[in-house]
C-alpha cells in the first residue's frame, strides 16, 4: 500500500476518530446536564416536601400545645374553683360554729348576770319580807291587845274577824313556805326534768318512730330480700353506709324497712332502694351510683317543691338557700302535721290579715311561709327553731320585718313589732284547724274553757285568760281581796286543782297579776 493510501486512511481514522469523540463529549454533557435538572428537581422536591412536613409538624405541634394548656387551664380553673369552693365551705362552717359560741357566751353571760341580779334581789327581798314581817306581828299584837281591851263587839264578831286575821296570817305563812320549797326545789330542777324527759322519751318512743321515722318499700318477691343483703352482708352495709339509714329486713314477706330520724336521707333511701329493684342489678358499685344518683335528683326535689311552695304562696324573689330548706319540710312534721303544708297557710292567711290591716301582704306572706324555716336545720343547730329561722332569714337577705317575725313568734326573744302577733295569731289558727294536728279542736276548746272555769272559781279573782295554746294560765285578781303576800298561795291553789282535775300534755304555766291603780282628774 502506497504512503499516501496511508496517510489518508489514518487522516480519515483521525477524523472519525475526532468526530466519534466530540459526538460522545457531546451526549456525555447532554446527559450529564439532564442528570444534573433531575438532581434538582429531586431536591427542590425533597426541599419542597421537607418545608411542607416541617410546617405541618409545627403547625400539628403549635395546635397539640395550645390543647394541652387549654386543657391544663382548664384542670387548673377547676381546681381554683374547687379550692374555693371549700374554703367557702369552711368558711361558712367557722362562721357558724363562731356564731354559736358567740350564742353560747352571751347566752351564759345573761344568764350570769340574771342570776346575780336575782340573788341580790333575793337577799333585799327577804331582808325587806323579815322587817315587814317583825313591823307586822308587833302591830297585830298591839291590836289584838287594844281588841280584847276595848272591843264593844259581842263574842260572835269578834271570832269572826279573829279567824279571818289568822286565815290572813296562814296564807302569809303558807306564801313564805310555797317559795322556801320552790327555791329548793330549783336546785334539783335541771335533773328531775332531764329525767323526766328521757322517761317520756322511752315511754312514748314506739309511736314516734312508728310514724315519724320509718319507710317501707314492697318487694316482688321474698328472693330479692337474699340479693339485697348481699354475698356476706356487702349489699346492705354499702346501703346503710351511702345513704345513713337502717335497712330492717325481717320476716315479714315482701316488704324492708327504712329507719332514719331525717326524713330526706329516708326519701333518697326509699328512691334507690325502689329504682334498684327495678334493675335488679344490685351490687356495692350500682349501689353507689344509684344513690349518687338518686341525691343528684333530690337536690332538684327540694328546689322544685320550694319553688311550687313560693308559687303557692303568690311569693317570688328568695334566695335559692331558703328555697331548698323549704323544699326539706315536705318531709318535716309536728304534731302529724306537714310542717310545708302548715307553712304556706300560715303564709296565706297572713297575707290575709296583712292585707285587712293596711300593711304589706307580701311582708306578711314571707313571714308566714318562713316562720317554721329552722325547722329544717333544728337537728343540725343547737337552739329553738324560731331563732335558728330568723338566722338564716338575715343570713341571705330577707328584709328585717321578716326576720323579728321569724325569730319572735314563740316569744324566744322580745316582740318589738305587730309582725311576730300576726305570725303567732297565724300559726296558732293553722294548728287548731280541725284535723290539722292529732288533738282535735273540740278537746281542746273544752280544756281552755274548763282552765278558765278552775281559775275563776278562786276567791278573789276577777278574770282568767288561757293564751299560748293552753299551756299559760293569766289569773288577774282584785288587790283588796288577794294581798301581794298570799299570791303564791293562790297560784299554787290553781295549779294543784289543774293537776286534779285535767289530763294534759307537758306543763300549764299560772302567772298571777295584781294590780293597783289610783285615778283623779285635774279640772
Amino acid at each position: 500500500m502506497d504512503p499516501n493510501t496511508i496517510f489518508l486512511l489514518v487522516l480519515i481514522g483521525l477524523v472519525v476518530g475526532g468526530s466519534a469523540f466530540g459526538l460522545g463529549y457531546f451526549l456525555r454533557k447532554r446527559y450529564a446536564e439532564r442528570l444534573i435538572r433531575t438532581a434538582e428537581s429531586k431536591a427542590r422536591e425533597i426541599l419542597v416536601t421537607a418545608k411542607r412536613e416541617s410546617e405541618d409538624t409545627f403547625k400539628r405541634s403549635e395546635r397539640e400545645s395550645k390543647q394541652f394548656l387549654s386543657k391544663a387551664q382548664s384542670d387548673f380553673e377547676d381546681q381554683i374553683a374547687q379550692k374555693k369552693r371549700d374554703l367557702e365551705n369552711m368558711e361558712k362552717v367557722l362562721l357558724h360554729r363562731e356564731e354559736t359560741i358567740q350564742n353560747r357566751l352571751e347566752t351564759a353571760d345573761k344568764r350570769e348576770r340574771e342570776a346575780l341580779y336575782k340573788l341580790q334581789e333575793a337577799v333585799q327581798k327577804e331582808k325587806n319580807v323579815l322587817e315587814f314581817e317583825s313591823s307586822l306581828n308587833k302591830m297585830i299584837a298591839e291590836e289584838r291587845d287594844l281588841l280584847q281591851r276595848i272591843s264593844k263587839l259581842d263574842p260572835e264578831e269578834a271570832k269572826t274577824q279573829f279567824l279571818k286575821r289568822m286565815e290572813i296570817e296562814l296564807r302569809r305563812d303558807a306564801s313564805r313556805l310555797i317559795e322556801q320549797v320552790e327555791s329548793e326545789a330549783k336546785e334539783t330542777a335541771d335533773h328531775k326534768a332531764n329525767r323526766l324527759i328521757s322517761l317520756a322519751i322511752m315511754r312514748n318512743a314506739g309511736a314516734y318512730t312508728t310514724e315519724s321515722t320509718v319507710s317501707v318499700v314492697h318487694l316482688p318477691n321474698e328472693e330479692m330480700k337474699g340479693r339485697i343483703i348481699g354475698k356476706d352482708g356487702r349489699n346492705i352495709k354499702t346501703f346503710e353506709t351511702l345513704t345513713g339509714v337502717d335497712l330492717i329486713i325481717d320476716d315479714t314477706p315482701q316488704i324492708v324497712t327504712l329507719s332514719a330520724f331525717d326524713g330526706v336521707r329516708r326519701e333518697i333511701s326509699r328512691l334507690a332502694m325502689e329504682e334498684l329493684i327495678l334493675d335488679g342489678r344490685i351490687q356495692p358499685a350500682r349501689i353507689e351510683e344509684v344513690v349518687q344518683k338518686t341525691k343528684r335528683g333530690m337536690e332538684t326535689i327540694l328546689k322544685e317543691t320550694g319553688e311550687k311552695a313560693l308559687a303557692d304562696s303568690n311569693l317570688t324573689n328568695m334566695h335559692p338557700e331558703l328555697v331548698k330548706l323549704l323544699g326539706r319540710l315536705k318531709f318535716r312534721s309536728s304534731y302529724g302535721q306537714n310542717v310545708l303544708n302548715h307553712s304556706v297557710e300560715v303564709a296565706l292567711m297572713m297575707g290575709s290579715i296583712a292585707s285587712e290591716m293596711g300593711l304589706d301582704p307580701a311582708l306578711g306572706r314571707r313571714a308566714g311561709l318562713l316562720h317554721d324555716i329552722g325547722k329544717a336545720v333544728s337537728s343540725e343547730v343547737e337552739g329553738p327553731h324560731a331563732l335558728i329561722g330568723g338566722e338564716f332569714c338575715r343570713r341571705y337577705g330577707e328584709h328585717p320585718d321578716v326576720v323579728h317575725g321569724v325569730e319572735a313568734h314563740h316569744e324566744d326573744i322580745e316582740m318589738k313589732s305587730v309582725w311576730p302577733m300576726l305570725v303567732q295569731g297565724a300559726d296558732s289558727i293553722s294548728a287548731a284547724r280541725p284535723g290539722a294536728r292529732r288533738e282535735s279542736i273540740e278537746n281542746y276548746l273544752k280544756r281552755v274553757t274548763r282552765l278558765e272555769e278552775i281559775a275563776d272559781k278562786h276567791p278573789g279573782v276577777e278574770k282568767a285568760y288561757v293564751i299560748q295554746g293552753g299551756r299559760e294560765v293569766r289569773v288577774v285578781v282584785k288587790p283588796d281581796r288577794v294581798p301581794e303576800d298570799c299570791m303564791a298561795a293562790l297560784a299554787r291553789e290553781i295549779s294543784k286543782k289543774i293537776e286534779a282535775d285535767l289530763d294534759y300534755p307537758g306543763q300549764i304555766k299560772v302567772i298571777i297579776i295584781r294590780e293597783s291603780r289610783v285615778e283623779d282628774f285635774a279640772k
